[in-house]
Order: structure tokens, then C-alpha cells, then sequence
């Protein structure tokens, strides 16, 4: 306030560790005014660099949750903060929006040499699905439906908070491909055949259930809605397709593309399933028997 209302001279210390406690720390001092729109001539652009510098000099450590220098600063575990996050992300890329308007985060890491991948989300049995869902989308190109992501989010959770720990992107990643990508336990799909026939597809498919192969056939409006009839009759199946969404995965490679799939039984249990391959019918395909090995109807 003093700074704002003219004032000419602060006698400040890197973090505030000078001859003695109570001095003006420079580092939150200057990125409040940046953070106000104000330059503030000091060059902070390289945090992280300070921060060890200073530390190695000092032999003191910068508490993590320290302003805008602590490791934690632009973390958020709390669900509700990491969905607000993302949702502000998506809309400032939606929008094309050079200000930095983004909630709980009062500047751009980048500004000060910080990244979103590594800061921003963090994952723990706090985390909500919003987090998580935006994780997987920005580091790996995995954009759930918004009802999958609240089950991933679901299971992401349980193995933190079973482990007791916070999960890098590459462990909740993990998570999300062994227990939802391209599952063939007890159900698994060898060979497909599809020919167009009086206005619709019929699909020949090769079956491993359990160890026994078997050659059957379905109709339907399409090839995932042949192959899934196929599945119905020959293993006496009851269950409906409820959702489908696909995309092609712009991170990492480009050559693959990525399904996913709800079904509800009789009962209207629903469970997912996710496919990821080069060709979209085998993904599509792929994401159907994830989501059947994941019922309750194949165990």
C-alpha cells in the first residue's frame, strides 16, 4: 500500500531473511505488483533458479507454501479448485484470452518460470474429477466424457488414498489404462469381419471367453452395434449401450485415436470402457469389451 501511494524507498530481503526476522520480503512485494499490473524492475522471471540459489547460499529453505516461490504456491489438491482451474484454462483457450484471468491463480507461472503440467494439479484423495479429467486431457490427450471422468476420478482417488500419497500424471495415467484401456480379462475379441447387408452391418466376430473360442454373428445399425449384438446372442448378454464419444489423441501421437463406451445392464449398473489403437473400429470395439470385463456380468 505504501509502494502504491508514492512511496520512494523500501528496504527490503529475498524472502524477508535479513540480520533479523521482520523484514519486507522482495520477492512477494514485487510479484504483488505484478500481479496488480505494476513492473515492479525486478527480474523474477526465473524463479525456480532463485529459489536455489538462495538456498544453497543460505543453507535456509523456502517453506513450500512461501508466496508465489514455494513449491505449493500453484498447486491445487482441493476438487473444487482444480475443476475452476480447468475450467478457466478452457475457457481463456476457448476464447483466445491474452489476459491472465484464470481463478486461484493469481499469475501465470510461465511468467515466473513454472510450468502447468508439473504445478498446477496435483492429485490426491482430495482431487475431484475435474482435476484429474483435465490432467489426462493436457498431458496424454485423453478427453473423457464428462460422466467417465467422475468414475476415473472415483478410482483415482481410492489408489491415492489407499497408498497414502500424492500420484505423479504417469501414475494416475496408469490408473486410468490398467483398470478401464483395452481390458481383456475373461472377454477378448480376436478377429472381426463386417459386410454391409439390407441397409445395416453384419459382424462375424471370433470370441475368447475365458479360454473357449467361438465364431458368432450380430446385425446392426453399424459395426460397433453388430459387434456388440454378436456378443448379446452369442454369450447371452443383456445389457444396452448407453454412451459412445471418440476422438483422435493430439498428444504423444497422432496416429491413434481413442473410444469410449458406457453400458448398463438390467439392473441399470453402468460401467466403462475406454479403447486406444490406430484404427477407430478397433478402438470402438476395444472399448466395448473394456466395459463388459469391467461388469458384473463376465466375472
Amino acid at each position: 500500500l505504501a509502494v502504491l501511494a508514492g512511496a520512494q524507498r523500501v528496504e527490503c530481503c529475498l524472502f524477508g531473511n535479513g540480520e533479523r526476522t521482520g523484514n519486507v520480503d522482495a520477492v512477494t512485494l514485487a510479484m504483488n505488483l505484478y500481479s496488480h499490473g505494476v513492473d515492479p524492475k525486478l527480474d523474477f522471471s526465473n524463479m525456480p533458479e532463485i529459489c536455489a540459489t538462495y538456498e544453497r547460499v543460505t543453507r535456509m529453505h523456502i517453506y513450500e507454501r512461501t508466496p508465489y516461490a514455494g513449491q505449493l504456491v500453484f498447486a491445487a489438491f482441493s476438487g473444487s479448485h482444480q475443476d475452476a482451474i480447468a475450467k478457466g484454462m478452457a475457457y481463456r483457450k476457448e476464447k483466445g484470452d491474452h489476459r491472465w484471468t484464470c481463478p486461484y491463480i493469481p499469475v501465470d507461472p510461465h511468467d515466473i518460470g513454472r510450468t502447468y503440467d508439473a504445478d498446477v494439479i496435483r492429485i490426491n484423495s482430495q482431487s475431484g474429477k475435474g482435476g484429474i479429467g483435465y490432467l489426462l486431457q493436457q498431458k496424454y490427450g485423453v478427453d473423457l466424457p464428462k460422466k467417465f471422468r467422475e468414475k476415473v476420478g472415483y478410482t483415482v482417488k481410492s489408489v491415492s488414498d489407499h497408498q497414502h500419497k500424492e500420484l505423479t500424471p504417469d501414475e494416475v495415467y496408469e490408473v486410468f489404462r490398467s483398470n478401464f484401456v483395452n481390458k481383456e480379462t475373461a472377454l477378448k475379441i480376436t478377429e472381426a469381419h463386417y459386410k454391409q447387408e439390407n441397409g445395416g452391418i453384419t459382424a462375424t466376430v471370433t470370441v475368447d471367453y475365458k479360454g473357449d473360442k467361438a465364431v458368432y454373428t450380430g446385425s446392426g445399425n453399424g459395426r460397433l452395434d453388430a459387434v456388440s449384438d454378436a456378443i448379446k446372442n452369442g454369450l447371452g448378454l443383456s445389457y444396452s449401450l448407453v454412451t459412445y464419444n471418440e476422438h483422435a489423441i493430439e498428444v504423444g501421437s497422432k496416429s491413434k485415436a481413442a473410444a469410449y463406451v458406457e453400458i448398463c445392464d438390467k439392473n441399470g449398473n453402468s460401467f466403462w470402457g475406454a479403447g486406444i489403437h490406430t484404427d477407430i473400429i478397433n478402438s470402438s470395439v476395444s472399448a466395448l469389451v473394456s466395459a463388459i470385463n469391467n461388469s458384473d456380468m463376465v466375472k
